[in-house]
């Protein structure tokens, strides 16, 4: 529905003919979208929740109206548009495009991480603004022997952890429920509780999904925790963190600044109270778009979608567990088993 992350996933269905491939915008009525959604097998939408109509989300109003999806599939790593419940009950699998941008993203935290460090976004408004007096004002900080806390070190967080401990030699320490101890080590960090995460780190990078154990995860209480010098970075999802609770402590300089990638609404209302704070590096949900990242997407997007109607394994589903009821329904409409 509506795009594809990039124009190769068109050109890569179209070397499988059988393949039939409809197209709808957030537009198309209902009558119109009714067949195409009743004779899918396999339903591409975006991910982003304010560029995709309601109408369309893959969830449980949508799949009653769909009856033969085996799989769904997001143009990005998130599945904001997706119910996952929904799907998991209705035997359908969800898979994301996770690791395809991990590059881009990182690097803008690492972008964030510098400026806000050296206060590059202040010093360049006082110098367009003529207010400019004293440079001392703009002290900064060096990254060397200071520690990013990683909450989520999955593709994106691992690399930032690369990229700082690397480049900056700084110390990184993660958060994930998910990974042991010995994996996190192998990706370059130390595990710690969220808490003690939030205690130690001069940078809080969130790089994980947001689900249900993570929405709303940071509040005024998580905020509380951070040291007064310390930067809270998002590139992650909205609601994960209170944008309400990120502005207060920054009004009672709790924290000493921010870098919010992603919004509650996207993009955020001109008058945002996070967008009043000089401390607040600003940007639209756009860590992960580069050409290099979209075209990236897109490629593993189509090719994990032939790889699934091929009745192989894909490599990025979100809700495993569905895969026994998925591979009945598969075969039932396939007539044959998939792999995996």
């Amino acid at each position: 529905v509506r795009y594809v992350a990039h124009p190769c996933y068109f050109e890569i269905i179209a070397q499988r003919p059988e393949i039939r491939l409809d197209k709808l915008e957030n537009e198309t009525a209902d009558n119109a979208a009714a067949p195409i959604l009743a004779t899918a097998h396999a339903y591409q939408i975006g991910s982003s929740r304010d560029e995709l109509n309601p109408r369309f989300y893959a969830r449980g109003e949508l799949l009653a109206r769909m009856p033969n999806p085996l799989v769904v599939s997001t143009n990005g790593a998130g599945f904001d548009t997706v119910d996952i419940k929904d799907c998991t009950e209705a035997g359908v699998l969800v898979v994301n495009q996770t690791g395809g941008n991990a590059e881009a993203v990182a690097a803008h935290v690492l972008a964030m991480v510098l400026a806000l460090s050296k206060q590059i976004v202040q010093t360049n408004h006082a110098l367009r603004r003529g207010t400019m007096r004293d440079r001392n004002a703009f002290m900064g900080s060096d990254l060397k022997g200071r520690t990013i806390g990683i909450v989520g070190i999955g593709n994106v967080g691992r690399r930032i952890a690369e990229l700082c401990r690397g480049l900056l030699g700084m110390q990184v320490i993660a958060c994930d429920p998910y990974l042991e101890e010995k994996t996190i080590a192998a990706r370059g960090a130390i595990k710690v509780s969220l808490d003690k995460l939030l205690r130690r780190a001069d940078f809080v990078s969130i790089n994980c999904p947001l689900d249900e154990e993570t929405r709303g995860m940071i509040g005024t209480r998580e905020f509380a925790l951070m040291q007064p010098h310390a930067y809270f970075i998002t590139t992650a999802r909205g609601f994960i963190h209170d944008e309400r609770a990120l502005a207060e402590a920054l009004r009672s300089k709790k924290i000493a600044g921010a870098g919010v990638d992603v919004w509650d609404k996207e993009p955020p209302a001109a008058d945002h109270p996070l967008l009043e704070f000089e401390n607040v590096i600003a940007t639209p949900h756009t860590a992960g778009m580069t050409r290099e990242a979209r075209a990236n997407m897109g490629r593993i997007a189509a090719e994990q979608l032939v790889m699934t109607l091929d009745g192989k394994r894909p490599p990025r589903i979100v809700n495993p567990q569905v895969w026994p009821a998925y591979a009945e329904r598969f075969e039932r409409t396939f007539g044959f088993r998939p792999q995996g």
